[in-house]
């Protein structure tokens, strides 16, 4: 394995604190550790204090993505929010099936957020794993 292309930068969360590096190209892993390290801009989106990405989990054929997000807010209260991202396209396979299913999921994460997490029944839709019982189905937000 070419050990040059297998490490992929993170940003900078906060200074003094060094940049994530990944060994291995397993396109999930990436997805997950990406989602994983967006906790500290989901935070400054929302205007928490702090975010904990609890679920991250890369979509497949037969599955949506889903990132769950609890962020803390000054109080010491905690909001639980599951976003639900696209399926795996068919007709597509290994990592390029992955980047086009989900690119850009963090970013109308961070968008959603910064919006003040607003709710309508256009998007937020039943969730029996979310703990809250609803997600916010991102594609649908994005499509209005």
């Amino acid at each position: 394995m070419d050990t040059a292309a297998a490490f992929a930068a993170q940003p900078d969360d906060a200074p003094g604190t060094p940049a994530l590096h990944l060994v291995g190209t397993d396109p999930e892993q990436l997805f997950v550790t990406r989602l994983r390290s967006s906790a500290n801009h989901f935070a400054a989106a929302a205007g928490a204090t702090s975010a904990v990405v609890r679920e991250a989990v890369p979509p497949a054929r037969h599955r949506r993505s889903r990132c769950r997000v609890v962020l803390r807010w000054e109080d010491g209260a905690e909001s639980d929010v599951t976003f639900l991202g696209p399926a795996r396209r068919g007709g597509l396979a290994g990592p390029a099936a992955l980047a086009t299913s989900t690119s850009g999921f963090d970013v109308a994460i961070q968008q959603w957020l910064t919006e003040g997490r607003p709710e309508s029944p256009l998007w937020l839709v039943p969730d029996e794993d979310s703990p809250a019982g609803t997600a916010v189905d991102v594609a649908a937000w994005l499509s209005t």
